[in-house]
Order: C-alpha cells, then sequence, then structure tokens
C-alpha cells in the first residue's frame, strides 16, 4: 500500500504519520469478457422476420453498471399486445447466462446457456407439461452476422428436444439514428 505522510499543524516537530494514498480504482464488477459476451445484441433494432416484413422494434441496453442487459421488445402490431422485456444476466457462480423474459399476456420464460460457436444459445422449458406430459423445450439463439445485424432463432420442441420447429426467425438491423 502507498502511503504518504502528513504532519501535525498543531506540533511543527511532531513525528509525521502515514495516511493511505489514494486508492487504485477497482476494476468494474462486471466488466470481464464472459460477462462482456451478448454486447452484440445492445442496441436500438428493426426487426424482420423471414419474408422481410417488419414484425417489432427492440431496444437492447446496458444497464446496472454493465452488470445486466435489459431488452425492451415491442411487436409491429402496435396494440401492446406482444409487447414483452427480458433481463439478461452472466451468473459467475454457475458459469452461464441467464434470461427471465415476462410480455404483455402475462407469461414469462427462464432460459440459460451461453456462447455456442460464436453464437449465445439459451434453453429453458414451459413450467406445465402440455397433456401427453411432456413438457415444452425451448431454444433461443442468437447470431451476430458481419454486416452488424443479428438472427434470432426461436425453436420449440414438442419430445424433449429430438424435433425442433421454429416458433420465431427474426433479424435484427440497427435503426438509423433521428436528427435530435
Amino acid at each position: 500500500l502507498l502511503m504518504s505522510t502528513t504532519a501535525n499543524a498543531q506540533d511543527p516537530n511532531a513525528t509525521p504519520t502515514p495516511t493511505p494514498a489514494a486508492a487504485t480504482p477497482a476494476a468494474a464488477p462486471c466488466s470481464k469478457p464472459e460477462r462482456r459476451a451478448f454486447d452484440f445484441w445492445l442496441g436500438e433494432w428493426e426487426v424482420t422476420g423471414p419474408k422481410g416484413k417488419v414484425v417489432g422494434h427492440s431496444r437492447i441496453e446496458s444497464i446496472l453498471g454493465g452488470c445486466s442487459i435489459a431488452e425492451h421488445w415491442s411487436s409491429a402490431t402496435g396494440n401492446g399486445a406482444n409487447d414483452g422485456k427480458s433481463y439478461n444476466i452472466y451468473n459467475a457462480d454457475l458459469k452461464r447466462w441467464e434470461q427471465f423474459w415476462v410480455d404483455a399476456s402475462g407469461s414469462r420464460l427462464m432460459l440459460v446457456g451461453g456462447i455456442v460457436d460464436g453464437k449465445m444459445v439459451l434453453e429453458g422449458r414451459q413450467d406445465l407439461p402440455a397433456a401427453d406430459g411432456v413438457h415444452q423445450r425451448e431454444r433461443i439463439t442468437w447470431t451476430p452476422n458481419a454486416d452488424g445485424s443479428v438472427r434470432q432463432l426461436w425453436e420449440s420442441s414438442k419430445d424433449d428436444g429430438k424435433n425442433w420447429a421454429v416458433a420465431f426467425d427474426g433479424l435484427y438491423k440497427r435503426r438509423a439514428a433521428t436528427a435530435p
């Protein structure tokens, strides 16, 4: 620890007293590379479906000092019925990413996973089983593309992951900046 000294202003003959030097600032708690792995999704996005039609807009922002990512999804329907939010965090204790999604219908979904071959892949399952007793599984993959866009592919499985069906396939393109 670096120390500096100060003399007692009352007694010029007093022995200088050591005082702590300015502390070196600690690294931000969420600055490690594994916590930055989903930063490619940050931004203001227009989202199109496979045929190029706009299906919604999303604002993805870093919050809480970079420790969490918040998603604000607005469906192109404009009525708010399909809007939702997610909160994403790297769980350092379990060494995995976690997402908690909620939407305007009152639904929620918990997903966990991480980077696989350069893509963020998160999986989870519905809480209640279907009539056949099987819990539907969900898998969402975010792929950063060379042009700066991001593909989000949401797949569902009703047979415990043997077969997957596309539930949503969206291309996130950065929205053009608007003049103030």
